[in-house]
């Protein structure tokens, strides 16, 4: 017998199953078009290889407590300094993964009085943050700097007297388009204010070296730059540029941070590997520069769309149920592809969002790409 408490969490399910909505667990298998390995680090013999070499010279798989307390390895005090060099940050802060590091970031720096201008689109992780904060939190229209603009100086006409947080990602991760950084840095500068740019999906494949959109921003006192480390770099875990001031104050304040066991230290291990593989295996980079200008040129040529540019290419769909039975379609025939629907993206515009990594080759994109054309002209919206 279900204990009656439960039934208003099966009434808000049965109401996603409705909207198509509902979401489920589904193994990975077929050919990858779906995960974040850009460069195909994760399963790399050189990593394996790292891990194997770090666990021989006796680094833990725990950390076994805080940073503040025990769990401060010599391997993330390693993979700080040699991150912070790679990136030209001030100084890096290590995180178990992207989602904690915006919670942490954005619940902390910005104070009472401040005003945090987010892009429409920011990940959820930011959101996560931004509801802790004691800041306000307000939207601008997505890649729209004119609109961030209007933004502060409202705010500024309405009596704000603190500083402005800029809030962006350099690569949307469901759209593919690029942030206007450089217009956003000069916003930010002008009005007394900070930037935030994640660079989940850029880190590793864009900018010199991979040091992903915002290498020439990075060493700027008012920007503070986060890069994951589970995409391009094919571990997990997060860093966080900034000054070194902004830096030891999220040590000290970010709950997130002062209470969280720390993240693994062999997975620091492996992250330090990870940057020496971008800078050693340039030609995974330009491998990927190929297949993801190829891909592009597929999806237009095949589906009749317009491409993104990036190696994230959603195409889309609009209604939930036609995106989640196409998606289940493609996976049957061997494509590992997803469908995103609301909230991840607004209402609307359901998506399959087909990754590019380097665990294809050209003749299967082909491929998936006519078949992708073939299913959806089956399925009728």
């Amino acid at each position: 017998m279900m204990p009656t408490g439960l039934a208003r969490y099966e009434t808000t399910l049965a109401g996603l199953e409705r909207k198509g909505r509902r979401r489920t667990l589904i193994a990975q298998d077929g050919v990858d078009f779906s995960s974040n390995d850009y460069l195909a680090f994760a399963g790399s013999t050189r990593l394996a290889a790292a891990v194997t070499a770090a666990v021989q010279r006796g680094v833990p798989v725990g950390a076994g407590g805080s940073r503040l307390l025990r769990g401060n390895h010599p391997e993330h005090e390693a993979l700080e300094e040699e991150a912070a060099a790679f990136f030209g940050a001030e100084r890096v802060l290590y995180f178990g993964s992207g989602y904690a590091a915006n919670a942490a970031l954005f619940s902390t720096l910005p104070q009472r009085g401040d005003l945090i201008v987010h892009d429409a689109l920011v990940h959820a992780s930011a959101h996560e943050g931004m509801q802790a904060s004691r800041a306000q939190a307000v939207p601008a229209a997505h890649n729209d700097v004119e609109a961030f603009a209007r933004a502060i100086e409202q705010w500024r006409s309405g009596g704000g007297n603190g500083h402005p947080w800029i809030a962006v990602e350099s690569l949307y991760s469901m759209d593919g388009d690029r942030a206007p950084l450089a217009k956003l840095a000069a916003l930010a500068d002008r009005h007394d204010g900070f930037l935030v740019i994640d660079e989940a999906h850029a880190t590793g494949v864009f900018g010199p070296s991979g040091r992903g959109f915002a290498a020439d921003l990075e060493k700027h006192g008012n920007v503070i730059v986060l890069h994951t480390c589970g995409k391009a770099l094919g571990v997990s875990g997060a860093l966080l540029g900034a000054s070194a001031t902004l830096c030891d104050y999220l040590v000290n304040r970010a709950r997130g941070f002062i209470y969280s066991t720390a993240p693994s230290p062999l997975m620091a291990a492996a992250v330090r590997e990870a940057l020496r593989m971008l800078t050693d295996e340039p030609q995974r980079r330009a491998d990927f520069d190929a297949l993801r200008t190829f891909a592009n040129a597929e999806l237009t040529r095949k589906l009749g769309m317009e491409a993104s540019g990036s190696q994230i290419l959603p195409v889309m769909i609009g209604d939930n149920g036609r995106a989640v039975r196409i998606a289940a379609r493609m996976r049957a025939e061997g494509f590992d592809i997803r469908a995103i629907r609301p909230p991840t993206v607004p209402e609307g515009t359901a998506r399959l969002r087909v990754a590019i990594t380097l665990n294809v080759d050209r003749p299967t994109i082909t491929r998936m790409f006519t078949r992708l054309a073939a299913i959806m002209a089956e399925e009728k919206p």
